[in-house]
């Protein structure tokens, strides 16, 4: 399967590396490139990529709006944050507002490549280091608290609770399938029955729950 990407920055030099580079890929196809989030929403929706490499600050719309509608209904393509800017208030609002991951521009071309392959397959490229700081701006703008977690958590199965462990600590699906020893299609099932039981909608939220919860702490082992 070849995997169609989108690329939208407003510095074409970057923009060229990157095409440049990706395009010698067999499995990826650049189909086209935006210099601003309007222009990346025109794009996305004429030239319907899998996977949008975004920006962040960007003239006339910024990589946050324009991630915030792509991902707003139907539909749409993976967006994966490359920035220059390691983790401030922009790759948060992006994440929160739909993103799938998060990547620093000067990453290793072998990170890079990984990271459009974790998101295309729908898992969240979320470090560890990312989700300590997602819990903490989480737990800061959230206006409802979580359900009671004693009955919640009592209702997982042991393997079920070390998965949620796991995903807490920002691993991906393919690092818990080599913890647990188990097959990824094996974690995938432990996740979805997960995230049915507690009530979550994806790994951002599961992070949260472990963590406000106590199940997990900030720099502990869980």
């Amino acid at each position: 399967m070849t995997i169609r990407l989108l690329i939208v920055d407003d510095q074409e030099l970057i923009r060229t590396g990157f095409r440049l580079f990706l395009q010698t890929q067999n499995d990826l196809e650049v189909v086209g490139e935006a210099a601003d989030g309007h222009e990346a929403l025109t794009q996305a929706a004429a030239l319907r990529p899998d996977v949008v490499l975004m920006d962040i600050r960007m003239p006339r719309m910024d990589g946050v709006e324009a991630t915030t509608l792509l991902t707003a209904s139907g539909p749409s393509p993976r967006v994966l944050i490359l920035t220059t800017y390691d983790l401030d208030e922009y790759v948060f609002g992006a994440l929160r507002a739909g993103a799938s991951g998060f990547l620093l521009k000067d990453a290793s071309r072998a990170r890079l490549l990984e990271a459009i392959h974790v998101v295309h397959a729908g898992e969240a490229l979320l470090s560890p280091s990312i989700t300590r700081r997602l819990i903490e701006d989480y737990a800061t703008t959230r206006t409802a608290p979580l359900r009671p977690p004693t009955k919640l958590l009592a209702d997982l199965t042991p393997r079920e609770r070390e998965t949620l462990l796991l995903v807490a600590r920002g691993m991906s699906n393919p690092e818990i399938a080599a913890h647990l020893v188990v097959t990824e299609a094996t974690v995938k099932s432990h996740i979805g029955s997960m995230f049915a039981k507690l009530h979550l909608r994806d790994r951002a939220q599961a992070v949260v729950f472990a963590y406000e919860n106590g199940f997990v702490v900030p720099g502990g082992s869980g």
